[in-house]
């Protein structure tokens, strides 16, 4: 399975990008993994809503644009459905028997996804009610696919 996270903002720290290339490393095990960082929109301390909403508008095109027709597209959202780890192991297994052969995760900036990129997938998870940085959603969300991926497999990981 081809699995493409597609994300707004750029790892700018190093152990960000040290945390996010181990768990490519070891998930390249399993699937074909592409990251693809795109440019987060450049917006003031204080915003009102009209910008934030222009400032997701603007990522949310560039995000849109990014994402393949082929893919299954699980956007990450706050209001999204939670998972265990096994329950995610359990739905990508059952997306990949029923012919799925691209997911595509979805990582917004720091305002969040916009309406048109939550309308575009196919399906939205959450990982906590909590706000995280989008720098420590992608680490997470790598561990967790490669986590779902060991469960699958029934392979020893680490509780």
């Amino acid at each position: 399975m081809r699995i493409t996270v597609v994300c707004v903002g750029k790892l700018k720290e190093k152990y960000w990008q040290a945390a996010v290339a181990e768990y490519s490393k070891r998930l390249s095990r399993y699937h074909k993994l592409e990251i693809i960082e795109l440019a987060d929109e450049k917006a003031p301390e204080t915003m009102s809503q009209a910008q934030e909403e222009e400032v997701k508008q603007k990522e949310g095109e560039r995000i849109l644009k990014a994402l393949k027709d082929d893919a299954f597209v699980m956007a990450l959202a706050i209001e999204g459905k939670m998972m265990t780890s096994e329950e995610l192991s359990a739905f990508l297994e059952k997306k990949a028997v029923g012919g799925v052969s691209h997911i595509a995760f979805v990582i917004g900036g720091s305002l969040g996804l916009a309406p048109a990129v939550m309308k575009r997938a196919d399906y939205a998870l959450s990982f906590s009610p909590m706000t995280f940085p989008h720098q420590m959603m992608r680490v997470v969300l790598l561990e967790q696919v490669y986590r779902a991926e060991k469960i699958r497999r029934k392979e020893p990981y680490h509780k």
